[in-house]
């Protein structure tokens, strides 16, 4: 596959993103405010840079764990098939659980992560999406807490990926591919 056929247009500057943050920390931090310790799931590898930004921000004790979940591949489209490709090292039952996704499109690896999750028996399982895709949705999924809702463009930065290209801007940018 070709990577240097396309461009990259900023949709959702850095700025924009570390305000929304900051606002999303407050709102989980009074909602979660009579937990005891928060865990923080963050979904890999889309949502490292957004987890890292957000667990900074919120006001109360956290700890932090990944789960990986595959449905993409290099590919722009979900396969659908979710596939858990690394587990939590901890036990969650009992305790204040939320999940951080980078982006939730089609709605299926959240479904298979929540549903996943929700048979350890935690207290409470909530989950933050920096992205939101309606308009892609086929399950009935949907976060308890949106950074931004984006129209169905294929996106790359501030942790998400193409083809493991782009991770590292730090904006939120549409991926225009050139004939």
């Amino acid at each position: 596959m070709d990577h240097s056929n396309y461009e990259i247009i900023e949709m959702i500057s850095a700025k924009s993103i570390a305000a929304r943050v900051e606002s999303l920390a407050k709102e989980i931090s009074v909602h979660f405010k009579d937990t005891d310790k928060l865990v923080v799931v963050g979904l890999l590898r889309g949502s490292f840079v957004f987890i890292a930004d957000l667990v900074r921000e919120l006001e109360l004790p956290v700890e932090v764990d990944f789960l990986e979940a595959s449905s993409y591949g290099n590919s722009t489209e979900s396969s659908r098939e979710v596939r858990i490709l690394k587990d939590l090292r901890g036990e969650i039952e009992g305790r204040d659980i939320l999940v951080v996704e980078d982006i939730v499109d089609t709605g299926h690896t959240l479904e298979h992560v929540l549903h996943l999750l929700g048979s350890r028996k935690p207290a409470r399982l909530m989950t933050c999406a920096l992205l939101d895709k309606p308009s892609r949705r086929e399950t009935g999924v949907k976060a308890d807490w949106i950074g931004f809702e984006i129209p169905d463009e294929f996106v790359v930065g501030y942790g998400i990926d193409y083809a493991q290209r782009n991770r590292n801007l730090p904006f939120i940018g549409k991926v225009q591919f050139n004939s």
